[in-house]
């Protein structure tokens, strides 16, 4: 494995993936739902601008009819978007990367509404400059559920999703990558030293009662949304806890 000279580094079009749908199963409606006045997918697209590393925000969505309604919203907040197959997640996040030329793409998932932008351009950099197949920072679950962060070559990816069977690993973008290290070729994990204690907490919207939990965060916030990272987030979350 080679890496990059500064000249390479510089040259690199990084762009964020976010998948999403409407109607996803266990929450329908999830990202367009108001948390405080503002939709989750706002939320979302509001943090992933403070990343300086990445070129682009993509959000990537099905061609189904429900989804016009996601694309409605991304029209209204000039945000751009792209839209493929409904359940071969991984052939429309591929599909949305290579349309935007992006030589790595960033995957998040549109239930991630905490995104850490700066633990994001660490692992952009660490991603280009070891020129690694894939950064992640799911391997062994360090990090809250919600902080989840994935980013991958994409000619790497358009080979390796080829060997994808099964509809669960279509759905699941990474799910074979992790079932199968030794094809992955050159990757990092990087684990949670920022704090380590957070992994405890759930951050992922799935259900109401993460709705809930996510609100009485974001209700506890006394500047912008933006302004809080993981270790804020979490104090936060103690607070709550600690009151239930």
């Amino acid at each position: 494995m080679s890496s990059m000279t500064e000249s390479d580094v510089n040259n690199v079009k990084v762009g964020i993936v976010i998948t999403c749908r409407y109607n996803s199963n266990r929450l329908p409606g999830k990202i367009l739902m108001k948390i405080e006045g503002k939709e989750v997918l706002g939320y979302i697209n509001e943090r992933l601008l403070h990343v300086t590393s990445a070129k682009d925000i993509i959000v990537a969505t099905s061609i189904e009819k429900d989804d016009d309604l996601i694309v409605d919203f991304c029209k209204s907040h000039r945000i751009k978007y792209y839209r493929g197959h409904k359940d071969d997640v991984a052939q429309r996040t591929l599909e949305c990367a290579v349309k935007h030329n992006f030589d790595y793409f960033v995957r998040i998932c549109g239930d991630n509404i905490f995104t850490d932008y700066d633990l994001l351009d660490k692992m952009i950099n660490i991603a280009i400059t070891g020129n690694y197949n894939l950064v992640s920072n799911l391997k062994g679950r360090t990090f809250p559920a919600g902080i989840s962060i994935e980013i991958l070559k994409t000619e790497f990816f358009r080979n390796i999703i080829l060997r994808y069977e099964t509809s669960e690993q279509k759905e699941h973008v990474t799910l074979y990558l992790y079932d199968h290290e030794l094809e992955i070729g050159s990757h990092y994990y990087f684990y949670n030293n920022i704090c380590p204690e957070a992994r405890s907490i759930k951050l992922a919207l799935d259900d109401m009662n993460d709705l809930s939990f996510i609100n009485k965060i974001i209700k506890k916030m006394d500047k912008d949304h933006t302004e809080y990272l993981m270790k804020d987030i979490y104090d936060l979350s103690k607070e709550i806890l600690a009151i239930n």
